[in-house]
């Protein structure tokens, strides 16, 4: 568990008791979610490099830190559900690129079928945020990280708002490199392999569709 980090912020575990709540509108799930991003990805960025740059006040000249400009960012949603976190984080950090993978859970197997990849032609140059709402089995994310280790980025983090024991150990089993930031971590999956206490598909709720 070295490389799992549990967001405890208490704006981040409040929304994320209301996201749980089976009455909770698709409307204010969407918000929710999308507000959650923007913190998730407040405590994901705390170690980004400064440096320090000369800048004008209207007083005097300073030396400021500002982010350092060698230090580029990927975020790149697992689809579908990951679009819904993705917002948040644009609004804090609109100059990041955007890649996309697209990946679903056959009902049956719990097996991952990819069936879009789209990623910056630089990302060997950046650092990789990958973004899902939930980690139940682990293999969306461990097939995410794989595609995205054939690309040879600076470096890959793992965010996710929940996530499952189960998910975390078969996560880091494939990938023991890759650090995992969630909001929580439940007590585990049931026989069809959703997160229990958990908040239900995140997708169906984002979207409406069921």
């Amino acid at each position: 568990m070295a490389l799992v980090t549990v967001i405890e912020h208490p704006l981040v575990q409040h929304k994320l008791t209301l996201m749980r709540q089976v009455n909770t509108s698709t409307a204010k799930f969407r918000t929710l979610l999308k507000e959650v991003g923007m913190l998730l990805a407040y405590e994901v960025t705390r170690d980004l490099p400064l440096k320090l740059t000369e800048i004008q006040t209207p007083l005097t000249t300073m030396q400021a830190p500002m982010l350092a400009a060698d230090k580029k960012l990927v975020l790149v949603p697992i689809m579908r559900a990951g679009q819904g976190l993705l917002d948040g984080m644009l609004e804090l950090m609109p100059s990041a690129r955007v890649g996309h993978i697209g990946l679903y859970r056959d009902p049956t197997t719990h097996g991952v079928v990819e069936y879009y990849v789209k990623l910056p032609h630089d990302i060997e140059q950046r650092e990789v945020l990958v973004i899902d709402p939930m980690l139940a089995t682990g293999n969306s994310a461990i097939a995410a990280v794989e595609r995205l280790k054939e690309s040879h980025p600076q470096q890959i983090k793992f965010i996710c708002l929940l996530a499952a024991p189960e998910g975390i150990a078969a996560f880091h089993d494939h990938h023991p490199d890759v650090p995992l930031y969630t909001a929580a971590i439940d007590q585990g999956l049931d026989e069809q392999a959703y997160i229990i206490p958990g908040m239900g598909d995140a997708g169906d709720r984002l979207y409406g569709t069921k």
